[in-house]
């Protein structure tokens, strides 16, 4: 239920599962009042969801106002990690089109 979160992926909700002793298949509700409080006071002190999202979205817009290559290929929609361009590149114009989050 914690990979639902944006911002926490399967290694993040392992170490948090880790850090408050959880086995992997517990339910929220068999979960006792201080675990779910110590698990949601060290959830909001992640960056999660809107906050991350946002985060993202103005790396990327510093990257393009400084002029930086990386900010150039994402004004241009083009692969930003160093992919092969030349006859390749449908699905990086399809997914850097719109604006990711």
């Amino acid at each position: 239920a914690l990979e639902t979160f944006f911002g926490v992926g399967s290694h993040t909700r392992e170490r948090i599962m880790s850090r408050f002793h959880l086995h992997e298949t517990i339910k929220v509700g068999e979960l006792s009042q201080t675990q779910t409080l110590d698990l949601t006071a060290h959830l909001d002190s992640m960056k999660l969801e809107n906050h991350l999202r946002r985060q993202i979205q103005q790396d990327i817009q510093r990257l393009r106002d400084t002029g930086t290559y990386r900010g150039r290929r994402h004004a241009m929609n083009l692969p930003v990690r160093g992919q092969n361009t030349r006859s390749q590149i449908k699905n990086a114009r399809k997914l850097n089109k719109v604006e990711r989050f």
